[in-house]
This record gives structure tokens, C-alpha cells and sequence, in this order.
């Protein structure tokens, strides 16, 4: 059977089965007839001993003739029976008319006489030999009778056996005809889950898998509506500024108004492309936690180190001091680059937000089975009322000064990459700076707990 092409399952099981089935008959009739067959022939044998034993008690000396009982019955007797004296002298034949040997060697035997094979039982009694004869060929013919009554069943049986293994296939498919049927049905923007009411064990995880995949295939659906959406709302209206912007650089009529106009439109197209990226890295996040990408040990540590060497030069544009506190060095699972755009995203946030002369701070923390990153500087921060808005996407805060590139979607794309790593996040104002601080909690990697229990195991 090619298994390269598609198969029908009912028909493969049917097969399969139908053929144990038919393979199980052939080989209980072969036993069931061999068995009843041997059988037959015990119980034969055990007659003819019983019918011999039963004249041990002798026959008079008589001609043979006179103690000959139903001779016109002829050969076709069951069984034949002969009775010599001590001196070789026939006393009794049951069948005067039977073609049998004279005498034949004590117990059972086999014994060929004029074309006819005869089994034969001979025993000596006191005074008297007795031998009682049977044809073989009907022996056999009634050995087989019984042999065949006793299949008869088992022949009977295949049949239903195989009627009843199409009812029980047919049944047992019938809840997957019922998810196709349902999987066909469905619109193509249908990606609801299949019901697994009433499934077999064995499909249950395929339908699992089945539902899984629908969810992320749902999900980057919805990211790519939703990318398309935010894109064309949020890029009106720099497109729209930098056209005005360009009328306005047409018509400067002097110097001083011409480099006005090129320095809006250049902010202007700083905004658009900072706008632009942030747009793309947050599609970019949400496709990727829509698609259940395989994550990887991530060493917080140097990512941090990394994000903090890229934001250094607009933190010194701004007269910010930023620095890494406190580090631990653990690793989490995750996507780095996805981790490096959350650590970007939240430092360029604080640098943005907070005065020049001002401090953003760095630490990671390793609290038990959870590694936690927090940012905070000494900005203004955000109000607590606002601080579950501002996670949301395109939302600022009114007076903010947040420069001419803010897009307010840097804590919408830390909230999505931290959703699709199962972290935590917190905004809450610090303590130590006076401005936000903002927390994010992820759970510590297999490997650092592997690498911990090590060192300890070294230092014992």
C-alpha cells in the first residue's frame, strides 16, 4: 500500500480487520476440526474396547452361523465383531459377509484386508480371543460429520464477526466525519475552535493542535488588522504636517523663513520615521507572539548592556546620566531581540520624559524563581490614574513633554513583548528618584536555576 497517497481509514480498518477476522477462522477451524476429529476417534476407539469387554464373559462353541445376529446387514456395520476359542476355532462373527482377517496382534491396530483399511481391537479373555473391527473410510466419513458440526459455528460466526466490526468502525468514525463536516463549513474568516465533544482519545490532541493553531492563525490576523488600522490612522497626520511643511519651505520668502521651514520638516520627518518603526516593531512583536516562536536563553545582563551603549548618545544629547546599578547575572527564556526592543523602548522612554540633569537607573534583581528589570528615573512620572492608559497604543499624556518623535506607542510595545514572555509589569512611581519606575518581571530561565544549583554543588 502506498503511503505517499491518501488512505481512507475505514477502508484500511475494515481491511485489516476483516482479514484478522477471516485469519482467525481459518486457523479456529483447522484447530476446532483437528481437535474434534482426534476426538471422534478416541471415542471410537473407547467403544470398540468397551463392546469387546462387555464378551469377556465367552460365547458357547456353536457354528457361526447359528450366532451370527443381523447377517443381511452385510459389511455396512458400524462395527464387526469376531469371537475365536483358545484353539483358533471361530465361535461368533457379528457379519458373516465381512471381508476381516482371521486374527490380528492384541490391542489396537490398523490392519489392511481386500482393498479396506480396518481398525481393529483385539483382546484375549480366559478361554476365548475377541476382535472387534470398524472401517476406517467410515470412521472417517463420521469422524468428519462431527468435526464439521463443530466448526459449523465458527464458520457462522465470521460473517457476523465482520458485520459487526463495520457497524463498530462506522461508529467510532463518526465524530471525525462530524469535525470535518464542521471545518468545512466554516467561513474563511471562521477560526473558531472545533469541539472536541464526543472525539476518540486518539484525535483529541490533533484537534488540541488543530484549536491551537487557529488561535495563533486568529491572532496575526488580528495583529495585521490591527497594524494596518494603526498605521493608517497614526500616519495621517504626519503626512499631512509634512505636506504643510513643504508648502510652507515653497513659499519662505527669505532666509530665515526657509531654514524655519526645513527645520519642522526635518522634525517632521524624524517624527514620521520614529512613528514608522515603532509601528513595524510592533507588528513585528505581535506576529511573533502570534506565531509561537521558539524562544531561546536570553542573559538579561548583556542585553541591558547592549541597550544601554545604543541610548547613551541621547542621553548625553539630553544631559541624562544613565547607568546600569545593580546586575545579576541570570538568563530568562525568551526572544533577545524582542527583550533588547522592550530594554530600548523603556530607556528612551525615561530619557525622553525626564529634565536635563537628571538621572535613569538600571538593575536587575533575581527575586527567588523570578528575574526583575526596573527602570526608573527622576522625570516627572505619570499619574496613577493615567498609568493603565498609557499602556495603551497612540495614548499621551496631555502636556507631556515627550519631543517631536514621541508616537505614544513605546509602553504599548513593552506591554506586548512582555505579554508574549509571561512577565510582569508594573508602573509606580520611585521612591529613590522621585520620577516612574517601571518593573518588569520574568521568570527565571531553567538553565540559571541548572548553572545555580551547580555553583552550589561546586562550593559543597
Amino acid at each position: 500500500m502506498n503511503l505517499s497517497r491518501p488512505f481512507s481509514l475505514r477502508a484500511r480498518l475494515l481491511f485489516f480487520l476483516s482479514i484478522a477476522i477471516a485469519l482467525t477462522a481459518v486457523v479456529q477451524t483447522v484447530i476446532a476440526y483437528d481437535t474434534a476429529h482426534v476426538q471422534a476417534n478416541g471415542v471410537f476407539d473407547y467403544h470398540m474396547r468397551q463392546m469387546a469387554m462387555s464378551l469377556r464373559g465367552g460365547l458357547t462353541a456353536n457354528p457361526p452361523d447359528s450366532q451370527s445376529v443381523e447377517s443381511a446387514e452385510g459389511p455396512a456395520d458400524d462395527f464387526v465383531i469376531q469371537v475365536w476359542t483358545a484353539d483358533g476355532a471361530r465361535v461368533f462373527q457379528s457379519v458373516p459377509t465381512a471381508p476381516l482377517p482371521e486374527k490380528s496382534e492384541l490391542g489396537f491396530s490398523d490392519v489392511p484386508f481386500k482393498g479396506a483399511t480396518y481398525r481393529v481391537f483385539s483382546m484375549r479373555s480366559s478361554n476365548q480371543v475377541i476382535q472387534v473391527a470398524q472401517d476406517l473410510n467410515l470412521r472417517g466419513a463420521m469422524a468428519r460429520t462431527l468435526a464439521l458440526r463443530t466448526v459449523a459455528p465458527i464458520l457462522v460466526m465470521a460473517p457476523v464477526l465482520m458485520f459487526i466490526a463495520w457497524a463498530v468502525v462506522n461508529a467510532s468514525l463518526m465524530p471525525i466525519a462530524r469535525v470535518r463536516r464542521q471545518v468545512a463549513s466554516g467561513q474563511p474568516d471562521d477560526l473558531g475552535e472545533v469541539s472536541e465533544e464526543g472525539l476518540p482519545a486518539e484525535i483529541v490532541p490533533l484537534i488540541q493542535e488543530l484549536n491551537l493553531l487557529f488561535a495563533r492563525v486568529r491572532r496575526t490576523f488580528e495583529a495585521q488588522n490591527s497594524f494596518v488600522g494603526d498605521a493608517a490612522h497614526e500616519l495621517r497626520s504626519p503626512l499631512a504636517a509634512l505636506r504643510l511643511q513643504v508648502q510652507g519651505l515653497e513659499n519662505a520668502k527669505d532666509e530665515v523663513t526657509r531654514s524655519l521651514a526645513i527645520g519642522r520638516l526635518r522634525a517632521g520627518i524624524d517624527r514620521a520615521t520614529r512613528l514608522v518603526e515603532q509601528l513595524l516593531a510592533l507588528a513585528r512583536q505581535q506576529a511573533l507572539s502570534a506565531k509561537g516562536a521558539s524562544v531561546e536563553s536570553v542573559r538579561l545582563q548583556d542585553t541591558v548592556r547592549e541597550a544601554i551603549i545604543q541610548a547613551a548618545p541621547l542621553a548625553s544629547a539630553h544631559d541624562i546620566d544613565l547607568g546600569l546599578g545593580h546586575a545579576d547575572d541570570d538568563t530568562v527564556d525568551g526572544h533577545r531581540e524582542a527583550i533588547g526592543i522592550l530594554v530600548s523602548n523603556l530607556l528612551e522612554n525615561a530619557i525622553k520624559y525626564t529634565r536635563a540633569g537628571g538621572t535613569v537607573d538600571v538593575e536587575i534583581r533575581s527575586a527567588g524563581s523570578r528575574v526583575e528589570l526596573t527602570v526608573e528615573d527622576s522625570g516627572p512620572g505619570i499619574p496613577e490614574a493615567e498609568r493603565a492608559r498609557v499602556l495603551d497604543r497612540f495614548y499621551r499624556i496631555a502636556g507631556a513633554d515627550a519631543g517631536p518623535s514621541g508616537s505614544g506607542l513605546g509602553l504599548s510595545i513593552v506591554r506586548t513583548i512582555a505579554d508574549m514572555h509571561g512577565a510582569s509589569l508594573i508602573l509606580e512611581s520611585s521612591s529613590r528618584l522621585g520620577g516612574l519606575r517601571v518593573a518588569v518581571s520574568f521568570a527565571r530561565s531553567s538553565r540559571s536555576d541548572a548553572k545555580a544549583s551547580d555553583v552550589s554543588s561546586s562550593a559543597a
